[in-house]
């Protein structure tokens, strides 16, 4: 009882002594905005700028737009995940029949199949390349309408029923859409005709973690390709025009295919450490020996939608094989993205590492210049450019004169864009472990 009097006693006195009593003071509520101006004081890769931005504001989309890359980006909640997809996979958002299709006006019937995926439901149900769409759910595809008809039928219905004619025969082929990822690689022959043996076309459209082959992505696909025709003496062009980048682990693991020793590439980057501060590291990227790609005939042909990612592995496989570059110089973008999940599910786009060649060499800004250049030769995408150089390097055999390219030699289609190269698709990619740069910043705030 006396111990209860006194400790009252000690509790009244203290009470009344404001002078040692000092409140709690709580940690503030960690806001989107916040987070996003740590995010880039930890991790932006131009240090300059970051002093110019103020600590605290509303608006996060409003904080990235104050910088100066055009690749640092932030996108809400609500379209952070939509745009994780387009990023990683080639999937197609609201399902897909499985091909592609180009237009010919002078046609009556101007839609013509392109691209057929083989494990999609047009590829199951036997639909022919180059076949011409006559009808879709029973509405004609003629003239100028045609294409905006045909997406429309393709963009709000499940079903999909096409009339599609092929060597002199019309077939009616049912059709259901389902979730479908695009192939990112794509084989084709040109130049084959005549007696001539004719040239592969391996066009490599970008460079995802989830595409037909939902194991290893682009990656998987071209190295099964490769893995199937080691037997093939043809030359091949590894097509990247128009490539606008993807994962930096992809797009380097592909370069080790064709190359068998040395440096890929070198990156600088500005990272966090254990400690939740801000570090720059060097790394280099080796290439290993006993790939497929290491033998045969190969020509790399690019231009200037060729970027980031895809220069990345122009510049690994010329500068350490034989492997020759042609075509136009490519769109110089020698920077690279880190994708972080924020504190309220937006997605932080965020450039914090730069590359450099195999041979220690920046292409940002400046793009790879090809050992042969395109300019003034024949065909307007560049076939005839990779054939003629095929003629001069390793003497196939090619018409002399060509007229028309085949259509399949010079397509290329975004999967589920038209945004530019710093916008969905471009970039070079990766991505960070959120519960390792969650926790740091939550330690931060009660420091």
């Amino acid at each position: 009882m006396f111990l209860r009097i006194i400790l009252a006693a000690t509790l009244l006195c203290l009470l009344g002594c404001s002078d040692f009593i000092h409140p709690v003071k709580s940690t503030p509520e960690p806001t989107e905005y916040s987070f996003n101006y740590w995010l880039l004081q930890k991790m932006y890769l131009y240090e300059d700028e970051l002093a110019d931005l103020p600590p605290d504001g509303d608006s996060a989309q409003a904080l990235y737009k104050a910088l100066k890359d055009p690749f640092t980006t932030y996108t809400p909640p609500t379209k952070s995940e939509e745009r994780a997809t387009a990023i990683n996979t080639s999937l197609v958002v609201g399902g897909d029949v499985g091909m592609r299709y180009s237009t010919d006006a002078t046609l009556e019937h101007p839609i013509i199949i392109s691209r057929v995926y083989p494990n999609g439901p047009a590829g199951r149900a036997g639909i022919p390349r180059n076949g011409n769409i006559i009808k879709a759910n029973k509405i004609e595809l003629i003239g100028e309408k045609a294409k905006a008809t045909y997406d429309s039928i393709l963009s709000y219905s499940k079903n999909i029923d096409l009339l599609v004619a092929y060597k002199k025969d019309t077939t009616l082929y049912k059709l259901e859409k389902e979730a479908i990822y695009s192939p990112t690689v794509f084989v084709d022959t040109l130049y084959n005709e005549s007696g001539a043996p004719g040239i592969i076309f391996v066009r490599i459209e970008g460079f995802k973690l989830t595409t037909a082959d939902q194991k290893y992505g682009t990656y998987g696909e071209l190295k099964a390709y490769l893995d199937s025709t080691t037997s093939d003496k043809r030359v091949r062009i590894l097509d990247l025009r128009n490539n606008p980048g993807g994962h930096v682990l992809q797009c380097i693991s592909m370069a080790d295919l064709f190359a068998s020793q040395g440096t890929l590439s070198t990156r600088r980057q500005r990272a966090l450490n254990a400690d939740g501060e801000t570090e720059y590291t060097t790394s280099t990227s080796k290439a290993k020996a006993g790939d497929p790609g290491e033998s045969g005939k190969y020509i790399i042909l690019g231009n200037g939608g060729s970027a980031s990612c895809a220069e990345i592995f122009i510049a690994a496989v010329t500068e350490t094989t034989d492997i020759p570059f042609a075509g136009k110089k490519t769109y110089g973008k020698g920077i690279g993205q880190t994708n972080y999940f924020t504190y309220a599910g937006g997605l932080a786009t965020i450039t914090n590492f730069e590359f450099l060649t195999p041979k220690g060499n920046s292409y940002h800004k400046t793009g790879i210049i090809p050992k042969y250049e395109c300019e003034n030769i024949i065909g307007e995408f560049g076939e005839d450019c990779a054939a003629q150089l095929a003629h001069k390097l390793y003497n196939v055999k090619i018409p002399k004169q060509r007229e028309t390219l085949a259509k399949q030699g010079s397509e290329f289609v975004y999967y589920n864009t038209t945004n530019t190269i710093a916008e969905f698709e471009g970039g070079a990619i990766e991505w960070y472990n959120e519960d390792t740069y969650l926790k740091k910043f939550l330690n931060s705030q009660v420091k």
